[in-house]
């Protein structure tokens, strides 16, 4: 799991979280180790039991009224059990300054307090998106990912075997590039994946015998994009006459990243095949698949229904005398 520093989000998410820090510098030493915001109404009144402290601590105008409803000792003694949780962090929406004692508690926890100008339901919103981001599951893989009619293909398969120059076929035709040799692939969510290029790398392409080429000086910036959501595998393979190649598709293949899965193409590769044409008809017929229209098996329905019709009049032909 991944982790991030309270502040590298205070440098990074400053003002797209209006953030002001209250305390001592010395809690944005501290560390995050997950996505998750909490909201610590039963932590303040006491009720300790099964508080996840290690998460970012998000204090609304409700739980701070209910601070500055108590008492100072009563206050204190509460804040006390908060704080020797080791939060991570705290934030407190709406501009609200907290008490003092807060404050000298949290200096001494070397806990950072932020205040931020946002409602708590806004600040929570942007926060999440945030962490969700810095917290995402993400590995590199070799290959090209390119936006074709609006489906991302990934393509893989070993080095030479042409990868890239179909994505600059692709690109000439008028699709869009994402990444080439190193993509950068985050699980966005349980069920979608996203790829980006290195930053090292950016939109340029090794094209053998040529060298590297920039996509986007060369053909505009309407020929690249800088992430795509990966729904299509197309795994380029050199062509071999022992191999057994699909020939109807009524069986879709599938492939796992980081535990999504998601559709999966075996293209053979020969002298003269025009993987670029081939790609193209890919897209559009996962858009048809995703529209609920599976060609090979509405094929192979009506021809079992032909089959099936032919068969029964030939019965009824040689049964009938008359």
């Amino acid at each position: 799991m991944p982790e991030i520093t309270v502040e590298t989000v205070f440098r990074e998410r400053k003002d797209f979280l209006m953030l002001t820090l209250l305390n001592s510098e010395e809690g944005l030493k501290k560390k995050l180790d997950n996505s998750e915001i909490h909201r610590p109404g039963l932590a303040l009144s006491g009720f300790l039991d099964r508080f996840p402290a290690r998460r970012v601590q998000v204090l609304g105008e409700t739980e701070m009224a209910f601070v500055a409803s108590l008492d100072k000792d009563r206050m204190i003694s509460l804040l006390e059990k908060l704080f020797s949780s080791d939060l991570p962090l705290v934030i407190i929406s709406k501009g609200i300054v907290p008490p003092m004692e807060m404050l000298a508690l949290a200096d001494r926890k070397k806990t950072a307090v932020f205040a931020s100008r946002l409602s708590t339901t806004e600040l929570i919103s942007r926060l999440s998106v945030y962490l969700d981001y810095r917290f995402a599951p993400s590995i590199t893989v070799h290959g090209t990912l390119v936006d074709v009619y609006g489906v991302g293909l990934l393509y893989t398969g070993k080095s030479g075997v042409g990868k890239s120059e179909c994505a600059l076929d692709l690109v000439e035709r008028g699709h869009r590039l994402v990444a080439d040799d190193v993509i950068k692939i985050t699980k966005k969510s349980a069920s979608y994946l996203v790829g980006t290029s290195s930053e090292l790398l950016g939109h340029h392409m090794e094209v053998r015998g040529i060298g590297i080429i920039d996509i986007q000086s060369l053909f505009g910036i309407r020929s690249v994009r800088l992430q795509k959501r990966i729904e299509v595998e197309v795994q380029l393979q050199y062509w071999e006459d022992a191999a057994q190649y699909e020939r109807l598709g009524i069986e879709d293949r599938y492939t796992t990243i980081l535990g999504v899965e998601i559709p999966m193409v075996i293209i053979p590769v020969s002298p003269g095949k025009n993987i670029t044409v081939i790609s193209e008809v890919i897209a559009m017929n996962h858009m048809l698949k995703v529209y609920g229209e599976h060609s090979a098996q509405d094929f192979s329905r009506r021809l079992t229904e032909r089959l099936a019709r032919t068969s029964t009049i030939q019965d009824y032909l040689e049964s009938d005398f008359e």
